[in-house]
């Protein structure tokens, strides 16, 4: 028998309430993802050809850096929204806190990499 109320018993052990907020998260990333991405499609059909010098020139001018740089970082946090779910729903024990560590700094790791070439070549960094 405990001394605890029912309602002492059960507090902390419901909803965190940031699914809510995880879920809209998640849906705004995929709408901001959908001119991003075609944008970035279209953009690269128009090129006149794929070789470096004329990839590295596009990326160095204009809108494109800053473009790019919202498509990355729009894209890695819609992926790792993504798989955070997927971990919480399917890995259990321990390696479900390591498995969420390991996925944040990796995505992270991924967007500041990808950011970073951005940056050099807008700043004439990369010839």
């Amino acid at each position: 028998m405990s001394l605890q109320s029912p309602l002492g018993r059960v507090l902390g052990y419901g909803a965190a309430k940031e699914g809510v907020h995880h879920w809209w998260v998640q849906r705004v990333t995929a709408i901001a993802l959908i001119p991003l991405t075609i944008w970035f499609v279209v953009s690269l059909l128009a090129l006149p050809s794929f070789e470096y010098a004329t990839v590295a020139r596009w990326v160095a001018t204009g809108w494109t850096p800053l473009l790019l740089v919202l498509l990355i970082a729009v894209m890695t946090w819609h992926s790792k929204l993504g798989v955070q779910v997927v971990i919480e729903d399917y890995v259990h024990s321990g390696a479900k806190t390591l498995s969420l560590i390991l996925s944040t700094f990796a995505h992270t790791l991924v967007a500041a990499a990808a950011i970073f070439v951005v940056l050099r070549f807008a700043f004439g960094g990369a010839a």
